[in-house]
Parts: C-alpha cells; sequence; structure tokens
C-alpha cells in the first residue's frame, strides 16, 4: 500500500513551489500525494492553483477578513489537528515560512506525524525581518524530519542551529520547476502581449508603449513585506516617482498587493503618474511573462529573487535583509531596501551601463536547476517507511 504525503499550502508561494512536488509525488510507485490548502490567502491563491491545473483534494478555507496573526494560527492549528486526526497521512510536506507552515508543521508534530519543510534554512539572522515569517522557518526546521535544503549556505545555517545533519538535504529550490515548467508551456501555447494585458488589467497605452515594442524598457515591482508598512512604501513610491522624471523613456508596471496598507500610500503617491501602471496582482502564469520581458524589477519578494534570475533579469531588492544572499553573492540580486537614492543608483546604473546590465543578465541562477522535486520524492521514497 502506498504512503498518503500530505502536502499543506495556504498562499500563493507555497502553491507555486509545491505543484511541482506534488505533480513528481503522482509518479511515484510508493507515495501517493494528498493537497490539502488552508485559504491562508484565498483569492491569490485560487488563481494560482488554478495555473497549475491543481484542486486540492480538501480545502479548509479559513481565510476571514482582516484576520490578524494569533487568530489565523490558531484557526490552522485547530484545523490541521483535526484533519489530521480524520486522515492519518503518513508524513506531512509543508514550504517555506508562513503561518500555515508553522501551525501545520506543530499540528503535526503533536500528531507524531513526520515533517517534511520544502526550502529549509533560509535566514537573515533578524527576527523582525522578515516578520513574522523569519520567526515561522526558525521554529519549523527542529520540528521536521526532513529539511529540503534550496543551497548550501542554507544547509550550513541548519547546522550551526543544531538541526540533525542527517534530516538535511540539499535538493534546489522547486519554484525554478514550477518556473521552467510554466515559460516552456507560455511558448508552446504562444502567449503574447495582447493576452497578458487582458487578462492582468493592464491598460492599452502602457501596453503598445512598452510591451508590444521589442526593447522598450520598463520595470516590473512588487512589494508586500509587513516592515516596509508605512514610511517604507511611501519611499519606494517617491524613488518610483524620481525614476521615471528622470529616465523619460521608462515604464513601470506594479501588480499592487491586495493588502490595504500598501494599496493606500501606492494608489496616492503613484495613482496620477502616466508612466506607471498599477494593476491587480497578476496570476502567476502572466507574472512569469511579465518577469520574462521586463528590463529587471524591484521587489522585496522572496520568489522574484529565485526566479528572476533563471530568466535573466536583475532584481533591486527592496529589503536591509534578505535570507537569500546567495543571489547577492552572485551578482544576480543587489539590497537596496526603501532608500529611493539607493534604488536610483542601481536602477541609473541597469538603465545606462549596457554592459554592466548584460553581465548581470548572464549571471548563473544559484538556486536550482528544475529537478528539485525529483529529488525530495527519490528522498522520501529512501526513507519513509
Amino acid at each position: 500500500m502506498k504512503k498518503t504525503v500530505a502536502i499543506i499550502a495556504g498562499t500563493r508561494p507555497e502553491c507555486v513551489k509545491m505543484a511541482p512536488v506534488y505533480f513528481e509525488l503522482l509518479k511515484s510507485e510508493t507515495l501517493r500525494p494528498v493537497f490539502v490548502s488552508t485559504g491562508q490567502h484565498r483569492q491569490m491563491l485560487d488563481q494560482t492553483l488554478a495555473v497549475f491545473g491543481l484542486k486540492p483534494e480538501y480545502d479548509l478555507n479559513l481565510m476571514q477578513p482582516g484576520q490578524t496573526l494569533p487568530d489565523l494560527t490558531g484557526r490552522v492549528l485547530s484545523a490541521m489537528t483535526a484533519w489530521l486526526a480524520e486522515h492519518k497521512p503518513d508524513a506531512v510536506l509543508v514550504q517555506g515560512d508562513t503561518t500555515t507552515v508553522l501551525a501545520a508543521s506543530l499540528a503535526a508534530f503533536y500528531a507524531r506525524i513526520p515533517v517534511g519543510h520544502v526550502e529549509a534554512g533560509l535566514r537573515t539572522g533578524d527576527m523582525a525581518s522578515p516578520f513574522p515569517e523569519e520567526m515561522n522557518r526558525r521554529l519549523t526546521s527542529p520540528l521536521a524530519r526532513w529539511n529540503f535544503c534550496p543551497t548550501e549556505v542554507s544547509k550550513a545555517n541548519l547546522m550551526r542551529e543544531g538541526i540533525d545533519p542527517a534530516s538535511c538535504s540539499v535538493t534546489g529550490n522547486s519554484v525554478i520547476d514550477a518556473l521552467l515548467r510554466v515559460r516552456d508551456r507560455q511558448k508552446e501555447q504562444g502567449l503574447d502581449a495582447a493576452a497578458v494585458a487582458a487578462k492582468v488589467g493592464i491598460p492599452e497605452k502602457f501596453t503598445e508603449r512598452f510591451l508590444k515594442k521589442p526593447g522598450a524598457p520598463w520595470v516590473l515591482v512588487t512589494g508586500h513585506r509587513r516592515e516596509s508598512f508605512g514610511g517604507g512604501f511611501e519611499r519606494i513610491c517617491e524613488a518610483i516617482n524620481r525614476l521615471t522624471q528622470e529616465h523619460p523613456e521608462v515604464g513601470v508596471l506594479y501588480p499592487v498587493h491586495l493588502n490595504p496598507q500598501v494599496q493606500e500610500p501606492v494608489k496616492r503617491l503613484l495613482g496620477d503618474n502616466p508612466r506607471v501602471a498599477l494593476v491587480p496582482p497578476a496570476a502567476y502564469e502572466e507574472f512569469v511573462w511579465l518577469m520574462d520581458r521586463c528590463a529587471f524589477l524591484l521587489s522585496d519578494s522572496g520568489g522574484v529573487q529565485e526566479e528572476a534570475p533563471s530568466l535573466g533579469k536583475p532584481v533591486l531588492v527592496l529589503r536591509e535583509t534578505t535570507e537569500r544572499p546567495e543571489g547577492v553573492t552572485a551578482g544576480t540580486c543587489t539590497l537596496v531596501g526603501t532608500d529611493p537614492d539607493k534604488i536610483l543608483a542601481e536602477a541609473h546604473r541597469l538603465l545606462g551601463d549596457r554592459a554592466e546590465y548584460a553581465r548581470r543578465s548572464a549571471l548563473k541562477n544559484p538556486y536550482g536547476d528544475g529537478h528539485t522535486a525529483r529529488r525530495i520524492r527519490e528522498i522520501l521514497e529512501e526513507t519513509l517507511r
């Protein structure tokens, strides 16, 4: 009889990075995957599930308007405890550093069900940045029987914390598996600018001037980190306004996160800028297309730091610290924080120095080769008895 592996996801990044693992486990002769959604971020999760043709076997539907971290943590812990008691899987897999990850891991630990942590070992060393993700992943590591580390650096982080070396394997990051899968499908289907613009809601003027015009420089922006709420987002918007003033040939496309603390300053400060297109969050498939065609990205997203280098796109990271230092070391990513002067200095460099841009675009992605899910499957087949 096959062993049941419950794959738990609650947010868009978890779905993106767990989809390749789920499909890989479907190939196994000894393992049976079951996809469980907590619904932590309802709309963005549903969009991403649709991209991969995934429908959870179980949906706990836990999201509530205005949810607080303590409330959400308690709901996930209680609901996962009940689900595990009823279905009794042989193992639980979580990914990343969300509230879903911590609460589901704790529920599995209480139920004495082994936990596998995909993307284990990422650290900034600062419990306040990112908040609360740094705490979530630190607490998850000692609960895990399998720590699937994306790089040697992340494995070394766990060794320093006294995590059992036998639990740690360097597998790469499954986000590269997902990215390459989606990009290849786009090439087969011939996804074009008009289709992407229609799905994302990009204004026609921006589409004609930038997306449909080969070589037209435009910048893709994302932002959602709690530590930037308030003054941080206001400074980011200041930098974007100054960028379009100092580089009149450049456009900016900004899919704005749904959180009201992001929406308010962005719309107030950028809404009247004619060369900035503010659009709703793009579904994953369209976002991959946009990443593949922008000049570079301004982002505080961990996933973007991992994905964009595979597409040859430099990333200016809108954070003071990162748990993904491999990209900074490799040169694919540059930490600029929310200081407008730092953001502009690096943006000017990428826009004005063709040789430097070409060098950064050609750097090897340190986060994976597209075979992470296979490595995870093989480890589980060998060790889940």
